[in-house]
């Protein structure tokens, strides 16, 4: 069991930030700092302004986030966890 719990929220990518980070905003409103998984980042998934995003965020430090999956029109959520 993990030390802590992670809080997976939606939103957009509202900009694309220099260093491979991104400002976005989530389905409440709030605006956090993200950056981009590791299996985004391995299979080289492009992440551009507009995109409806899934990410993780952690209890302790609520104003930054990571991106684990990027929504498409045709598909309705992240794939199952094993």
């Amino acid at each position: 069991m993990p030390k802590e719990e992670l809080i997976e929220m939606r939103g957009y990518v509202d900009e694309v930030l220099p260093d491979s980070r991104y400002r976005v905003t989530l389905e409440n409103g709030h605006q956090v700092i993200c950056y981009s998984g590791g299996k985004v980042r391995k299979n080289h998934i492009r992440i551009i302004a507009g995109d409806n995003v899934s990410l993780e965020m952690s209890p302790y430090d609520l104003t930054k986030g990571r991106i684990t999956f990027r929504h498409l029109a045709g598909r309705n959520g992240p794939p199952p966890r094993n």
